[in-house]
């Protein structure tokens, strides 16, 4: 995927995800072992055994003991409060709980104990769509909550991803965006280049509880363990002066949701996998990458009777089949269009917003200052894109120095004007002054990389 050289210190090119950085980065992983990451607190050996042989009925039982440990529930304290959550409905802080966390826990245990637990209401908040001025809703448990769930998924996590399909990347432990990257790209390259971009509609607000539970009671007979997720499940929502229980659907923003989401969902990975099409899923957001047009379309009447049988909905305007070749199609960030990537339309629109918020044709700091700001953001967006088509990053680099030089330009306007702003201020001269040049970065990248890319 290599491109014309255009300079003699500068190879543009797009990266490709399986490459490996000097860091590894993007190494290949070995095939996943819960024992790995499985909460030690919760899972002996012969439980992380009991995976790989089974359990008597395939159901497992005796779990809620092991959700009201003291030691579980003070390393699900320990994790949240290190999260710095903001605080729910009671509105106590995780610095709160932090002060008290010994009585907390101890009250936690005696109450999980004794089953007579009750999650409080969620807070539901509206929170911005990144690149649109559209807003999702985002509920704030309450910690004590927060605590409870991720002590319950410490125990139970192993158990369902154990039976999750290895094309399934979203809120798993080991797995990243860029893994599951990886694999559209490699799929493209094959010749997979008609691809199903599905939608689903609302998919966290719209699972059936009644089901989602059916699927948990396949794998947990633990009365305890179904008592508590349902309780959460039905967790009533509070937003503003209003408080109701949804019909559906898992609170979003919730430790145990992403995990159940997951659940729901895994049919669908196997039923694809079974069918011999290529999906690669990362919580809500999946692709079908096939090799004709007819597969393509075969495929996604699949996906259409799996959503019906699910009591889902797909998008109607934004599931469509597209030919790569000739037309992008978006996942995970990224837009894809033969061998070119590019950060999707609202990604692009976010950092361009960003820019502009950032270098402001007034300024009242120093533009050290700004530089550092800006800075900022670019390392953590160059970190995630850096796989993109090297054109980008000249673009950034040259809008950020065009407003800086605009500003510049306003201060010393006072002063005559021998040179034109460009040569004033060459690029060298941001550089000079602290600016990671997004172009510079990605050169050096590339040449990190082993190999000839």
């Amino acid at each position: 995927m290599t491109t014309k050289r255009k300079s003699k210190d500068y190879i543009p090119v797009t990266v490709p995800f399986s490459a490996a950085s000097r860091a590894g980065e993007l190494d290949e992983k070995s095939p996943r072992e819960i024992s790995r990451w499985a909460n030690r607190s919760v899972w002996t050996d012969r439980m992380l055994n009991a995976l790989t042989v089974g359990v008597r009925g395939g159901q497992w039982h005796a779990l809620i003991d092991k959700v009201y440990s003291v030691l579980n529930l003070f390393t699900a304290a320990r994790r949240v409060v290190g999260k710095k959550g903001a605080a729910g409905v009671d509105r106590q802080s995780t610095e709160e709980f932090s002060e008290k966390d010994i009585a907390e826990i101890k009250r936690l245990h005696e109450q999980l104990k004794t089953r007579t637990y009750r999650p409080r209401a969620v807070r539901r908040v509206q929170i911005p769509k990144p690149g649109s001025e559209e807003t999702r809703p985002l509920g704030i448990p309450t910690v004590r909550d927060r605590v409870v769930q991720t002590a319950l998924v410490n125990v139970i996590e192993p158990i369902f991803d154990n039976e999750f399909h290895e094309r399934s990347f979203g809120f798993r432990r080991g797995r990243s965006c860029h893994d599951a990257l990886r694999v559209v790209e490699g799929l493209l390259e094959t010749g997979h280049v008609f691809v199903v971009d599905a939608d689903l509609k609302s998919y966290f607000d719209t699972i059936p509880k009644d089901r989602l539970m059916e699927l948990v009671r396949s794998k947990i007979s633990d009365r305890g363990i179904l008592e508590l997720i349902e309780r959460f499940l039905n967790q009533s929502i509070l937003e503003e002066l209003r408080e109701w229980t949804p019909e559906a659907g898992v609170p979003q923003g919730a430790v145990l949701s992403p995990l159940l989401s997951n659940l729901y969902l895994n049919e669908l990975d196997h039923r694809m996998a079974a069918g011999g099409y290529e999906m690669v899923r990362y919580a809500d957001d999946f692709v079908i990458l096939c090799r004709s047009q007819e597969q393509a379309e075969l495929v996604l009447e699949e996906v259409n009777r799996f959503v019906t049988e699910a009591g889902l909905t797909l998008h109607p305007e934004k599931t469509h089949i597209v030919d790569s070749r000739a037309k992008s199609f978006d996942f995970l960030g990224y837009s894809f269009r033969g061998k070119l990537r590019f950060p999707r339309a609202k990604s692009h629109r976010k950092m361009i917003d960003t820019i502009r918020r950032l270098t402001p044709r007034k300024s009242g700091q120093s533009l050290q200052a700004t530089i550092t700001e800006i800075n900022r953001v670019t390392v953590g967006w160059f970190n995630y894109f850096r796989h993109c088509t090297w054109n980008i990053f000249d673009k950034y680099d040259g809008m950020v120095r065009r407003r800086l030089r605009r500003q510049l330009l306003k201060r010393h306007r006072r002063n005559p004007k021998q040179f034109c702003r460009n040569q004033r201020w060459p690029n060298a001269w941001f550089t000079e002054r602290g600016y990671r040049s997004l172009r510079t970065a990605h050169s050096g990248y590339v040449q990190s990389l082993p190999g000839d890319h």
